[in-house]
């Protein structure tokens, strides 16, 4: 990922791999990461069964915050893609209970197509 693209807030894909690795004691028997992205240090993962968001925080990320959203629970979503002067797409999830979604940036290089066909995969 690009510091600019960071510090403007975009998310960049990384490998599901490298997630599933680094992060396994977080995972259910038999789950797998089928995309992940990192915004700076915090990540936003879909896995087979929920999507995971995980919250580094202070200034050394030594305290972690895990948050689970069952696939179930999210009860719709939408993306606005990237246009001509405009250098990142946004992804809504809108979560059972809650009124504002929860919102990701992501830059050019991250299809907001393929990231909607994840979750439209999963969301019954």
């Amino acid at each position: 990922m690009g510091l600019l693209s960071g510090i403007l807030g975009n998310a960049s894909q990384i490998e599901p791999a490298e997630a599933q690795k680094d992060l396994a004691q977080i995972f259910a028997p038999g789950e797998r990461v089928e995309r992940s992205y990192q915004l700076v240090r915090d990540l936003f993962l879909f896995t087979d069964k929920r999507l995971i968001l995980v919250n580094k925080q202070g200034i050394t990320a030594t305290k972690v915050e895990y948050h689970s959203i069952p696939y179930r629970a999210i009860t719709h979503f939408s993306i606005e893609t990237a246009g001509h002067f405009d250098l990142e797409a946004e992804l809504n999830i809108w979560i059972s209970g809650t009124a504002a979604p929860i919102q990701v940036q992501f830059n050019k290089r991250v299809s907001v197509y393929e990231v909607q066909a994840v979750l439209a995969t999963y969301i019954k």
